[in-house]
């Protein structure tokens, strides 16, 4: 019994089978050009192994114009047997050499046709596909067509092509499968189709070989849950110190009123602005890096351009120990206007906004008071560090499920990975998958810093708000994600 299953890659010339092999094969195969007829004979290439089951895909070349060549066929008593070619057709006619080619191996070579299409014609439009399909339906083996191309509104056009095939009934399913913007669940559906239209040997086949593809996936999104995961945590629990005031800068002297909290607020402007820079940088390094691992995990080259933009809203400032009943009354007094212009910069090595007012409500925060504003500086033994605000972990953790799709919908049709736009929908599935978690994400960002390498219960929250941002894009391939 055979244990070998051939898919054959059939399209009108240059639609993008080569493209799409790329794609699901994770790696560069043939000759991707803009032109007709790129690929003149058929290219062989395995999937995935699974024991001794095994999966193999053609590349064809394109069809091109079928005139002739169904005008041959018909005029022939045994068409199929006549199906060969000239050798001087290579030469005088590249066209139908290529249609010929790509019929023969579907003819010799076949459990199933996958034949592609492009999505952004009208199929009645499409005047090539009829003679195509007819000539398939010659050969007799099972169709599968693939829309390639698909953009927004795939349900609309699987529908719209549903309704155009069924003139020939060796065409068992439409799918979208795009070889620019596909994501891997969808090849889980492609996969449970081709074993549902095989027969004996080589459907228990396709159903190990599948599972088997799944299994990489899978392996694949976890190990990505959680490198998103320990990144996550490390930002979370980054902390930079502004350093020591100079010399000579504390306000009122040792043993005066305001010593205990000049001492704590003895960062300088600029000191704040190096530490949050350095936090910035850090996290840009760190950012850079998990984009590395994602790409590479998906089998995709290139690197992203993504870069973290430094905004001091997004930071707090953060001690270990909180400051004295009396400093905390000096810091109410201080927000309120109690104390003068001159004397609240004096505390704060000029961060005030003028009439005593502190900038971003730090000195509030100091006393415990409502009128913080994403920052807290408290002193004591320990210097003040700056670090990241659980709400910039939040917004942190958002981007980083969207630049996880990004990558994961990235086909090798497209070339090396780049940065793109993401669709309003990945942001507006993403923010409801996350919203369920938001109680857990504000628990595990302030444990951060003493459970830096505990990353299991956040790794959890990443993989089922993926999923759940998965099932909602793809509900055909919801069996595989639960």
């Amino acid at each position: 019994m055979s244990r070998t299953v051939t898919l054959s890659l059939i399209s009108h010339t240059n639609v993008g089978k080569t493209t799409l092999a790329r794609t699901l094969l994770r790696r560069e195969v043939g000759e991707v050009f803009d032109q007709a007829h790129v690929t003149e004979v058929s290219e062989e290439h395995t999937l995935i192994q699974a024991g001794d089951a095994s999966l193999q895909l053609w590349d064809t070349p394109g069809f091109g114009d079928l005139t002739r060549l169904m005008k041959r066929l018909r005029s022939e008593n045994e068409p199929l047997g006549w199906l060969l070619h000239q050798v001087w057709d290579r030469v005088v006619n590249r066209s139908l050499w290529c249609s010929q080619e790509a019929a023969r191996n579907v003819k010799d070579e076949a459990d199933v046709v996958l034949y592609l299409v492009n999505a952004a014609e009208e199929p009645e439009d499409a005047g090539y596909i009829p003679p195509e399909l007819e000539l398939l339906t010659w050969i007799g083996r099972p169709v599968l067509v693939l829309l390639n191309q698909v953009g927004e509104g795939g349900e609309a056009l699987e529908a719209r092509w549903r309704g155009f095939v069924p003139r020939w009934p060796i065409v068992r399913d439409v799918l979208s499968l795009d070889a620019f913007t596909r994501c891997w669940v969808e090849e889980d559906v492609l996969f449970r189709h081709v074993a549902e239209v095989l027969g004996g040997s080589k459907r228990e086949a396709m159903v190990v070989l599948a599972r088997e593809w799944n299994d990489r996936n899978l392996t694949t999104f976890r190990a990505s849950c959680e490198a998103m995961a320990d990144y996550l945590i490390r930002t979370a629990a980054d902390r930079e110190a502004p350093g020591a005031a100079p010399d000579g800068d504390d306000a009122g002297g040792e043993g005066g009123i305001l010593g205990d909290l000049t001492k704590t607020l003895k960062a300088t402007t600029v000191d704040r602005k190096r530490a949050m820079a350095a936090l910035n940088d850090r996290l840009d390094q760190a950012t850079t890096a998990l984009m590395a691992r994602l790409i590479s995990e998906h089998g995709l080259y290139g690197e992203s351009a993504a870069k973290i933009e430094q905004r001091i809203q997004d930071f707090q400032v953060k001690g270990s120990t909180p400051l004295s009943e009396r400093s905390s009354a000096i810091a109410g007094a201080v927000v309120s206007g109690a104390l003068g212009g001159l004397a609240a910069d004096a505390l704060t090595g000029g961060l005030s906004l003028g009439g005593g007012m502190i900038a971003g409500g730090i000195l509030g925060a100091l006393g415990g008071a409502a009128l913080a504003r994403g920052y807290r500086m408290v002193g004591g033994g320990d210097e003040p560090s700056v670090t990241w605000t659980p709400q910039f972990l939040d917004q942190l953790c958002r981007q980083v499920l969207l630049r996880y799709l990004a990558v994961a919908h990235f086909g090798r049709g497209r070339g090396p990975y780049r940065d793109l736009d993401r669709p309003a929908r990945w942001s507006e599935t993403v923010e409801r998958a996350l919203a369920v978690h938001e109680a857990s994400l504000r628990e595990i960002w302030e444990s951060a810093e003493r459970e830096t390498r505990k990353t299991g219960p956040l790794t959890k929250i990443l993989d089922s708000a993926l999923r759940d941002v998965l099932r909602d894009g793809y509900p055909r391939a919801a069996r595989l994600l639960t």
